[in-house]
């Protein structure tokens, strides 16, 4: 009767282990919908659109100047999300703008910058960051709200596939509304760009001149459909899939790549380390004293590693999870500590199922 009510703990640990892996065991439809009352898309829990083909060098998109320019509402503002990316093969994090609570991380290759208190707890919000020999300047509704001398930023950065309300590689998604985006292969003026935020919030569309070098021009003005013409032209256009989909989605990422210095990081971190030390406990247990096996330590790690494993590898085709590297290193590390737990209680253990 012990060793079944060992072997039924153990079970029970790792159905509620798979279970929290796995969930949710199905791909959700992309939930974008368009805006009943103006120009505009909704992006709810799980949802994306993205270019039908990449923003090419041959649309001037090279190592030159470059501005982006994006008019949104965050629909929470508690969130770290993605509400803007490009995606290149092999390179799925070259350029991303991320929402933080009420600030912004403006994050090119390598280089991250943050300007704080960008979003209102409510109301729209319009993005202005433009770049070219004398750095990047953030601007929030016309106004520069950050001057980065050392933050260099081109249009090199920017040629790849376009990904709205998401990031590429894998699932991050960003709640709220977008009503419009534009990306120049030149960097704006002050004036300029108090003159596109003028253009946008009052007419719908930035005042663009005849010498503007527009790249692309997403209005959201279709109010129906799949597809999102570039007004600028013959550029790529934007496509809403019917189900939630991550473009070019990672498998087994690495540490350095899922690295961040947040909160949510590390919360993370802690609850798959946690999440493992029930299963190195019970089972180093089990094995221990219901089957008596020799370096029972040493297989129940290599069982947490292959758990762990069998994990990621089924989350790497559910585009609501992130398959990597720090999770089979975190769970196997969590399982080691269960395993260190069982041999501090074993005489507890011993004389429970001995």
């Amino acid at each position: 009767m012990r060793r079944w009510l060992a072997a039924g703990a153990c079970a029970g640990v790792l159905c509620v282990i798979l279970a929290l892996g796995w969930w949710p065991l199905h791909i959700p439809r992309n939930d974008v919908s368009w805006l009943a009352d103006r120009n505009g898309l909704h992006f709810g829990r799980y949802s994306t659109v993205f270019s039908s083909g990449p923003l090419e060098r041959g649309a001037g998109l090279d190592g030159g100047p470059v501005s982006v320019e994006v008019w949104l509402q965050p629909g929470r503002i508690w969130d770290f999300s993605t509400f803007l990316a490009f995606d290149a093969p092999g390179d799925p994090f070259r350029f991303s703008l991320r929402q933080w609570q009420l600030d912004l991380f403006v994050h090119a290759r390598t280089q991250e910058l943050l300007v704080r208190n960008v979003f209102p707890r409510k109301g729209a919000t319009f993005l202005t960051i433009t770049a070219g020999e004398d750095g990047t300047v953030v601007y929030v509704n016309g106004v520069a709200a950050r001057r980065a001398p050392g933050f260099r930023l081109s249009g090199e950065d920017l040629a790849g596939r376009l990904v709205l309300g998401d990031s590429p590689g894998q699932s991050d998604t960003w709640r709220g509304q977008l009503f419009g985006v534009a990306i120049y292969r030149q960097e704006l003026t002050a004036a300029e760009v108090m003159e596109h935020f003028h253009g946008w919030t009052q007419l719908g569309k930035p005042a663009i001149g005849s010498d503007s070098r527009v790249v692309a021009l997403y209005l959201f003005d279709g109010h129906a459909g799949r597809v999102v013409d570039n007004r600028a032209g013959a550029g790529a256009s934007l496509y809403i899939p019917q189900k939630y989909t991550v473009l070019d989605q990672l498998f087994l990422e690495t540490p350095w790549s899922e690295y961040r210095r947040t909160q949510d990081f590390w919360g993370a971190v802690t609850k798959n380390i946690i999440g493992f030390v029930p299963f190195g406990c019970c089972f180093c247990a089990y094995l221990s004293l219901m089957r008596r096996m020799r370096r029972a330590t040493v297989v129940t790690v290599l069982l947490g590693f292959g758990v762990s494993l069998m994990i990621e590898l089924v989350q790497a085709f559910l585009p609501m999870r992130a398959s990597g590297m720090m999770d089979l290193v975190t769970n196997t590390l969590g399982t080691y500590l269960g395993v260190l737990v069982y041999e501090v209680f074993r005489p507890v253990f011993e004389l429970l199922l001995g």
